[in-house]
C-alpha cells in the first residue's frame, strides 16, 4: 500500500521532469539546426564576396571586400580564412613592388594612391580583431603600397604582417601597431610612421630615408644591414644596410636596437632614447643628437663628426 502511494505521489514530478527532458532535447535541437543554417548562410555569403572580387567592375569588387568584412565580425571561425583571402586579394590587385620601385616618385609629394578596392581590403585587415588570427600571418610582401593612408580614427592593427620587400614610400602608418613586423628590404622613403609602435619589427635592410618616426616604438627594432647570403655563383652578395639619411627619430624609443652600420647622416635624433642600442660602425655625421641618450649604446667605430651634441648623454668626448 506504501509502494503504491509513493508511486502516485512521485508520478506527477517524474511527468514533470520528462517534460523538461524533453524539452531540453527539442531546444538543442532547435539550436543545432539553427548553427547549420548559419553556417550554411555564412557559406553562400563568402562565395558570393569571393565571386565578386573576380568581378571587373569596381563597384562589386568593393562589395565583395565589405561583404568579408561582415562575415569576419559575424564568424569567429570564418575570420582567419578571409584575413588570409583578403591579403591575396591586396598583394595581387596592387601589383609588385619589383615594378613600382623602378618608377621615382615626384620629389617632395605623393603622387601614387592603391586603388579603392585595394585601399578597402588593406583597412578591413588594419581594423580587424587580431585576437581572432589563430596565427594567421597578414603577407602583403612585394606589394606596392606607395602613399598607403587610412582614413577615419580608428585604430591600425597590424602586428606581425609580413611587409618585406613591400613598397611604402609616402605611406601613412601614423600610430599603427606594427610590433614584430616583418619589414625587412621595404621601402619607406618619406612614409609617415609618427608615434607607430615598431618594437622588435624587423627592418634589416629597409630604406628608410626622410621617414618620420617621432615618438615611434623602435625598441628592440633589428635595423641591421640585410645581404650577405651566397649566391648561386658561390660568392656572397652585397650587404643592403639600412637607409636612415634625413629621417625624423626625435623622441624615438630605440633602447636596445640595433643599428650596426646604419646610415643615419643628418638625421634627427633629437630626445631619442638610444640606451644599450648597437650603433656600431652607424654614420651618424651631422645628425641632430641633441639632448639623445646613448647610455650603454655600443658606438665602436660610429661616425660623428660634424653631430649636434648639445645636451646628449653617452657619447664618447669629441676628440
Amino acid at each position: 500500500m506504501q509502494l503504491v502511494s509513493l508511486i502516485a505521489v512521485s508520478l506527477p514530478g517524474l511527468a514533470a521532469l520528462g517534460a523538461l527532458l524533453f524539452t531540453w532535447m527539442q531546444v538543442g535541437q532547435a539550436s543545432k539546426e539553427l548553427r547549420i543554417s548559419e553556417h550554411g548562410q555564412i557559406t553562400s555569403r563568402f562565395n558570393a564576396a569571393v565571386n565578386n572580387l573576380g568581378s571587373q567592375s569596381l563597384d562589386a569588387r568593393l562589395g565583395g571586400v565589405y561583404a568579408l568584412q561582415r562575415i569576419m565580425q559575424d564568424s569567429v571561425r570564418d575570420h582567419p580564412t578571409v584575413v588570409s583571402v583578403l591579403a591575396a586579394f591586396a598583394q595581387r590587385h596592387a601589383g609588385s613592388s619589383t615594378k613600382s620601385l623602378e618608377e621615382p616618385l615626384a620629389a617632395g609629394r605623393d603622387d601614387h594612391r592603391p586603388e579603392a578596392d585595394v585601399q578597402a581590403a588593406i583597412a578591413t585587415l588594419a581594423r580587424r580583431r587580431p585576437e581572432r588570427d589563430s596565427g594567421t600571418i597578414i603577407d602583403l610582401t612585394y606589394t606596392d603600397l606607395r602613399g598607403l593612408r587610412f582614413t577615419g580614427k580608428a585604430s591600425i592593427n597590424l602586428p606581425e604582417v609580413d611587409l618585406s620587400d613591400a613598397d611604402l614610400r609616402w605611406a601613412t602608418l601614423s600610430g599603427a601597431d606594427l610590433r614584430k613586423a616583418s619589414l625587412s628590404y621595404a621601402n619607406l622613403e618619406s612614409a609617415y610612421l609618427d608615434e607607430a609602435n615598431l618594437r622588435a619589427a624587423d627592418l634589416a635592410g629597409a630604406s628608410l630615408g626622410g621617414a618620420r618616426f617621432t615618438g615611434a616604438n623602435l625598441r628592440e627594432a633589428d635595423m641591421t644591414c640585410g645581404g650577405g647570403i651566397p649566391s648561386e655563383t658561390g660568392e656572397a652578395e652585397p650587404a643592403f644596410c639600412v637607409d636612415l639619411q634625413y629621417a625624423w627619430l626625435d623622441d624615438t624609443d630605440l633602447r636596445n636596437a640595433r643599428m650596426s652600420n646604419a646610415d643615419l647622416r643628418e638625421a634627427t635624433l633629437a630626445g631619442a632614447d638610444l640606451r644599450h642600442a648597437d650603433l656600431r660602425h652607424a654614420d651618424l655625421r651631422r645628425a641632430d643628437l641633441t639632448n639623445a641618450d646613448f647610455r650603454g649604446a655600443k658606438l665602436t667605430g660610429a661616425a660623428l663628426q660634424g653631430a649636434k651634441r648639445t645636451g646628449a648623454r653617452g657619447l664618447p668626448k669629441e676628440g
